[in-house]
């Protein structure tokens, strides 16, 4: 109960003077001021995460404002199709499948004695000839001896011939002795004749030998060619892929044996037409290979193919005839790894390179 005075009421209630707390009342602070001091922590870190986004959306946008790429890329190489260029019987297979070799080592063995026997048989035939050319150079000179000697008898014929010619004019000799010395003299011009011909048939017969020489000597080359053929060897440091020689089988003329993958591999990346208005050869770019997550392999563009890749193919688009839909054509790109890789790489492993653009 209130044990106040009537004029003490009166003048707690009087217009225009404060009201005097009660002595126990505690003090109320702003309810916001408690919350926002209560989520002090939480505002910072919700303003942290936005600047170290907003950060990371610039560097990305900064980063991939300045490079091309294309998930259309794989690893290409010229893969080299062995096989036997001459027909024998395998002896052997001395490499696996999937064989790292170095250039020079032999994947495959034929059967090899036949063409020994024919490298053997031209041999002999050149030791013939050159004995032939030796005996008919032997000819040569005996011929040329004859024709002198028939040389001599003609001088000596026509010698005689004139002096009994003379002698018969002055009586000293009959006409029967100097027509004797006449037939001589023809007889000498015959045999100079003859001997002559047979010395140039002999020399001209040394040209036939020679050219008999040579003949056998290219026979030669190409025996010795197929012999060395009967070893199969790596053309180049390689794989070996699709191995279906097998010892026993018989070889023939350009069958297949095994697929060759030569260690040298680029990147060919189908990029878009409209991608490449400041793509040029010499770029550097960064290669992802989807068989090795997490690796980069340094790389720069080697050249631009002058088309499109369906300008080349088996049946490429005719848009001269029928209705026409434009559609963005892709271009291969040619990109060469800067150092080997060091880990196998293979045709048709997908890769995703990032051009660096100027």
């Amino acid at each position: 109960m209130d044990q106040r005075t009537d004029n003490e009421r009166r003048q707690d209630a009087a217009p225009g003077r404060e009201a005097r707390p009660a002595i126990a009342a505690p003090l109320q602070t702003q309810p916001w001021i408690d919350r926002l001091t209560k989520r002090r922590r939480a505002v910072l870190v919700v303003a942290a995460l936005t600047i170290v986004a907003i950060v990371a959306i610039v560097i990305w946008w900064v980063n991939t404002s300045g490079y091309e790429t294309t998930d259309d890329a794989f690893i290409d190489a010229r893969t080299v199709s062995i096989s036997a260029q001459v027909g024998a019987a395998i002896v052997d297979v001395p490499v696996t499948d999937n064989q790292l070799v170095e250039p020079g080592t032999v994947l495959v063995r034929l059967d090899d004695r036949d063409y020994k026997a024919q490298v053997d048989q031209s041999k002999a035939n050149i030791a013939n000839i050159d004995a032939q050319i030796v005996a008919q150079q032997a000819r040569i000179e005996q011929a040329e001896k004859q024709s002198v000697e028939a040389q001599a008898n003609l001088t000596f014929a026509q010698q005689q011939e004139e002096r009994y010619t003379g002698l018969v004019k002055q009586g000293a000799v009959t006409v029967e002795q100097a027509q004797q010395y006449a037939s001589g003299l023809r007889q000498a011009q015959a045999n100079y004749s003859a001997a002559q011909a047979n010395t140039i048939a002999t020399a001209k017969q040394l040209p036939v030998l020679r050219a008999q020489r040579e003949q056998a000597e290219a026979q030669l080359e190409q025996a010795e060619a197929n012999l060395s053929r009967t070893l199969v060897s790596a053309p180049e440091a390689g794989r070996v892929a699709r191995l279906t020689a097998a010892k026993g089988n018989y070889a023939a003329v350009g069958q297949a044996l095994m697929m060759f993958v030569p260690r040298q591999v680029w990147v060919t990346a189908n990029f878009k037409e409209t991608q490449l208005r400041t793509v040029r050869p010499g770029d550097s770019v960064e290669i992802t290979i989807d068989a090795f997550p997490g690796r980069s392999f340094k790389g720069h563009v080697d050249s631009i193919q002058a088309g499109s890749g369906t300008a080349f193919s088996l049946l490429p688009a005719e848009n001269a005839t029928g209705n026409f839909v434009k559609i963005v054509q892709r271009v291969p790109v040619k990109i060469v790894f800067d150092q080997p890789p060091d880990v196998m790489l293979g045709p048709g492993m997908s890769a995703v390179p990032a051009v660096r653009i100027r």
